[in-house]
């Protein structure tokens, strides 16, 4: 652990949350055939990686994974994704990133999807730290932290070490 950090969750805790998001996913699109996991690069991708996991060992869904890229620093440039238009469209999709801080990076993400018709449109982050600047929410979420604005919480995802701080 870093100095000064606190120790939100750890390896164990972050799979029992990844897994019950994963639930969620799936008692929301039973229906489904197939469903999107578009993570938000890095940490966002790392995460829908492991709810694929989970979702393919838990349902017979068809899990596509999509990395979204966002230039966190300046937000207004293209926002790319790994898969084109034509396969995501009129299928439901979540969008993923590991903590909701601002809104920023989400709603950007959002804004790139927006474009292409979606059967079902929901969002799913680990962390949810509520300083929100723009109106945006997490339909699926770890855990909800209140945080100064001060604090930073930081995600790692490193295999059997997995960890979540607050520093």
């Amino acid at each position: 652990m870093e100095k000064n950090s606190v120790l939100i969750l750890n390896n164990e805790q972050i799979n029992h949350k990844i897994r019950r998001i994963a639930y969620q996913i799936y008692e929301n699109n039973l229906e489904e055939d197939q469903i999107i996991l578009a993570g938000i690069a890095k940490s966002g991708f790392q995460l829908a990686q492991k709810l694929q996991a989970v979702l393919q060992e838990i349902s017979d869904l068809e899990v596509l994974l999509c990395e979204v890229k966002v230039n966190k620093k300046n937000p207004l440039q293209a926002v790319t994704s790994s898969l084109s238009p034509q396969d995501y469209e009129n299928k439901a999709l979540v969008l993923i990133d590991d903590v909701l801080n601002s809104g920023t990076t989400l709603i950007y993400g959002i804004r790139h999807f927006l474009d292409v018709p979606l059967k079902r449109f929901k969002t799913a982050v680990l962390v949810d730290r509520s300083h929100k600047k723009y109106p945006v929410k997490a339909d699926f979420k770890g855990i909800s932290l209140s945080t100064s604005i001060h604090e930073t919480v930081k995600v790692h995802f490193k295999p059997g070490e997995d960890k979540v701080e607050l520093v």
